[in-house]
């Protein structure tokens, strides 16, 4: 068996939750980075005992769009999957539902999944911190007890999860990172975007209708050049605040 961990983590918050699931299955992990947009995902076969993480962050209460794509695109071939969906203690809605169709779909055998809270991507005053050593250890026994039922042959013939369908309907945020004077042009944004919303030739510049909000080029940026407008980010903080201030925990789904 070969285990994997693909993975959609712009700003490192989903990649430290799936982390912590690896360590569970103590043996050497194969990464497949679904933000990679050089990467030709039609060509990667899994195999049926193969195991593979899949996590995502959940962009408005769903899978997003590119890592769907993406997603779609891989042959599972019955490959084992343990899905994670990461938010920033807002709510995930329809996330895993989606995962689990678009997992399903392209061949994999879902056989458990967790919700998990890491700090929000845009506004970080939200779950500031998370993944903390208390998710940590309860994301820690999620994988012990995932890794119980499997070797026990204990894995759901169609795994229950939360959401609905239609999925909840959702067209980006308008909160789109800009540069600022001090950019030095090195270009590692536009390496680094998932949707190269960034030209190479002119990495002060972002194509906002490409963009899809996701902060990777705010995280990376050795300058700190890049940030969002910090008047939308305070109203979108202002109109999120009741819904995001109490702590939301983790949820593990292993049931059918």
């Amino acid at each position: 068996m070969s285990l994997y961990k693909i993975i959609f983590s712009p700003t490192g918050g989903t990649e430290k939750v799936a982390d912590q699931l690896v360590r569970a299955f103590a043996q050497e992990v194969k990464t497949i980075d679904l933000t990679d947009f050089a990467t030709d995902f039609q060509q990667i076969s899994l195999m049926e005992e193969d195991l593979c993480i899949v996590a995502v962050p959940s962009f408005g209460g769903r899978v997003p769009k590119i890592a769907a794509e993406r997603l779609g695109k891989l042959k599972a071939n019955g490959a084992k999957a343990i899905l994670i969906a990461v938010y920033g203690n807002r709510a995930y809605e329809d996330t895993l539902l989606e995962l689990k169709t678009i997992l399903t779909d392209s061949g994999f055998f879902c056989v458990a999944a967790v919700a998990a809270v890491a700090e929000h991507s845009i506004m970080r005053q939200f779950a500031q911190g998370r993944p903390d050593k208390r998710d940590l250890e309860q994301l820690s026994q999620f994988g012990k007890q995932i890794r119980q039922r499997m070797e026990e042959n204990r894995m759901p013939a169609d795994l229950a999860l939360p959401g609905n369908r239609p999925y909840r309907e959702y067209n980006g945020v308008p909160i789109k990172p800009s540069a600022k004077k001090n950019c030095t042009n090195c270009g590692l944004c536009a390496k680094k975007c998932p949707v190269q919303a960034i030209p190479l030739d002119d990495p002060s510049k972002t194509d906002h209708e490409t963009c899809i909000s996701c902060m990777r080029c705010v995280s990376i940026c050795p300058a700190h050049s890049r940030e969002v407008n910090k008047i939308l980010t305070s109203i979108a903080a202002s109109k999120m605040k009741k819904a995001c201030s109490a702590r939301k925990e983790n949820e593990l789904f292993m049931e059918a």
